[in-house]
């Protein structure tokens, strides 16, 4: 109930000169007027929302109100029992201090009921009166009539009044129900002790797992330790007469939520309570997130971009020179092995140094086939150089496959980067240890281990921001997680930081792992009718390896496969003759149905027989450079 609604409706149960009490199915009290607390002087704390049934029963039944009672606890059983189970009733009862009230029940919609008790004492006074008093009554008896006929019709006007203020209720609580049901959130309401008086029933969608029914359970046995510690402050400053709203991140469900806090404050300005509003926020703080890491990767890029001129020539002369020493004679095989590291590193350097142009908020991932095992073994060649004489690094390769689907450049960046950062954790000798693994959830991890100090609380919250950096005399620039973090996420995969229990800090890189076998060499069958374009695609499969067969119209190609033995189409979608690349590959298909077809075209994906193409087919598009004529066709041959 809105804090609007109940005031209204209080005001309302309060000009009602019997009192009035109103519990919901849990035998929670919803409202009471002035008249119940002043006719029963109750507990303050069971005369407000929240307020026990049973507890309110068992206080009368103490006092005496419902008679001398052998067991107490056997007459509260019976009666919650009776009340959960409500039917509508009246009776009328003496209390101990001697009065008689009258008690009418009625049920409310959806459970719980609304109770109306009146003071008869009078009546049952007039009616004692009668029965003592059998002569010379026809005076007196006229006059008690009397005023027992005006009781009545102020009776009726109450119960009239309660009626409608009962239907009021109910309308207004449907609507209530109603709205509430359709709020993608948890409402709820505590006592100052942090029990549960109202909920909406949707505790389980912001805290899964949890029960719905939290009705007289404490927040920390309805929401857990883990949530009802990250809010108890919060709670607390609510009693206070604050109104915070907290955030935090709920690491058990794996997401994010946000409850605002409302003091609920009395007449007398006392804050008896809280009202909770719980969201799921994960969408929006994980997209608030990537926006503050995309705005740093900007301001990334406006400072790297700059050095890139004077970048390049330093390069420039680290080959030249190079390439001076490699020609002296005489020079030792150690150290030309020394050389061919060096312009291993200066050309990527040079790679690097090609994208800073074009460098952007989020560098773009091209997945290409690439020899695993030759990529491992550069990746540690430039890591070596790096790595103190004290320092010792070891390469662990678990991964079977001999080739993969992945961006060698950037994932050769950030591994280099993990492991420069692992080097610079350790003071004086240590080990730098990295593990190349497939996941049991099919992912490709690169786990880099140190047995330097290990990351302190700052460093795991922030350590993949970019410009954060702990190092002490500020080498660092702070961007190298940060890469990381960006070829993992471009991927589809993460980084997740940790601290060894044997000490040490813990990084593992996880991407999608891609497995892919180089196109076998075989016979190709090349069908384009563009004279240029055929005699650049035939280059690009007669260096992997293919012998080609050509043919520039769907006829021709139909007769060519029946011809040798074929193990690949490559194909045009627009043909001459008014014929397609697809239905020469339907033909085929019926023939060969494991045949790989790869079609190539420069029409625009909207376009209908492109669309219809890439339903059953690999479509790439023009122009393309031989790497992209490699990844496709090895795809092409996976499916």
């Amino acid at each position: 109930m809105s804090p609007t609604h109940e005031t209204l409706t209080q005001a309302g149960l309060n000009l009602i000169s019997q009192a009035i009490s109103i519990y919901d199915q849990d035998l929670r009290l919803v409202l009471a007027n002035r008249q119940f607390q002043r006719m029963f002087d109750l507990p303050k704390a069971l005369v407000e929302p929240g307020g026990s049934f049973e507890e309110t029963l068992r206080i009368l039944a103490e006092r005496g109100d419902y008679g001398v009672l052998d067991d107490v606890d056997c007459f509260l059983a019976e009666r919650v029992a009776q009340a959960k189970a409500f039917e509508p009733h009246y009776f009328e009862r003496t209390r101990a201090n001697g009065t008689t009230i009258s008690v009418e029940g009625s049920p409310l919609e959806g459970g719980g009921w609304v109770a109306v008790y009146s003071d008869i004492t009078e009546l049952k006074t007039q009616e004692a009166l009668l029965r003592s008093r059998s002569d010379n009554l026809s005076e007196e008896l006229i006059s008690r009539s009397e005023e027992l006929a005006r009781a009545n019709r102020t009776l009726t006007a109450t119960v009239t009044a309660l009626e409608e203020a009962k239907r009021q209720l109910l309308a207004s609580q449907a609507r209530l129900n109603l709205t509430n049901s359709m709020i993608p959130a948890h409402i709820a309401r505590v006592n100052r002790d942090g029990v549960y008086t109202y909920t909406n029933h949707k505790l389980n969608s912001i805290v899964p797992g949890r029960s719905n029914d939290i009705v007289g359970k404490h927040m920390s046995d309805a929401l857990g330790q883990e949530v009802y510690e990250k809010i108890s402050d919060g709670f607390a400053a609510t009693l206070r007469g604050d109104a915070p709203v907290v955030e935090f991140e709920h690491k058990e469900a794996g997401r994010y939520n946000r409850v605002a806090f409302t003091p609920d404050v009395n007449d007398d300005g006392e804050v008896v309570g809280a009202y909770l509003l719980s969201a799921n926020v994960t969408e929006q703080v994980r997209a608030r997130q990537a926006l503050a890491h995309t705005k740093r990767r900007e301001l990334a890029a406006q400072l790297t971009s700059g050095l890139a001129h004077d970048f390049g020539n330093l390069l420039t002369i680290i080959l030249g020179e190079q390439d001076r020493l490699a020609r002296l004679d005489d020079m030792p095989q150690d150290a030309l092995t020394f050389l061919e590291t060096i312009k291993s590193a200066a050309r990527r350097g040079g790679d690097l140094i090609a994208g800073l142009g074009e460098l952007d908020a989020q560098r773009s991932i091209n997945i290409r086939l690439t020899d695993f095992a030759g990529f491992l073994k550069q990746t540690t060649l430039l890591a070596k150089a790096a790595t103190p004489d004290d320092i010792t690094l070891t390469v662990i390769n678990k991964v079977s496959a001999s080739h993969l689907m992945i961006d060698a450049g950037f994932a050769q960046d950030a591994l280099l980067n993990l492991v420069l950062n692992a080097i610079d954790a350790i003071e004086g000798a240590g080990a730098v240890t990295v593990t190349v693994l497939v996941d049991a959830a099919d992912y490709l991890t690169f786990c880099v281990e140190d047995t330097g100090s290990g990351f302190s609380q700052d460093a795991l919250a922030n350590a993949l921001a970019p410009f954060f950096t702990s190092k002490s005399d500020r080498a660092g620039r702070g961007l190298g997680l940060s890469t990381t973090f960006d070829f993992a996420r471009s991927s589809g995969g993460t980084v997740r930081l940790a601290n060894r229990k044997e000490g040490g800090a813990q990084v593992s890189m996880l991407v999608p792992y891609l497995p892919a076998d180089p196109v076998v060499p075989g016979v190709v069958l090349l069908v384009e009718d563009n004279v240029d374009i055929r005699q650049t695609v035939r280059g690009y499969l007669q260096r992997m390896g293919h012998a080609v067969v050509e043919a520039d119209t769907v006829e021709e190609a139909q007769k060519l496969a029946v011809v040798g033995d074929i193990t690949f189409v490559v194909t045009d979608l627009m043909l001459k003759n008014g014929g397609t690349g697809f239905a020469l590959a339907e033909h085929l298909r019926k023939r060969r149905s494991d045949l790989p077809v790869l079609i190539v075209t420069g029409l625009p994906q909207s376009d209908p027989q492109c669309q219809l193409a890439a339903k059953t087919y690999p479509i790439l598009r023009k122009p393309f450079e031989f790497d992209a004529l490699v990844t496709e066709m090895n795809k092409a041959t996976r499916t």
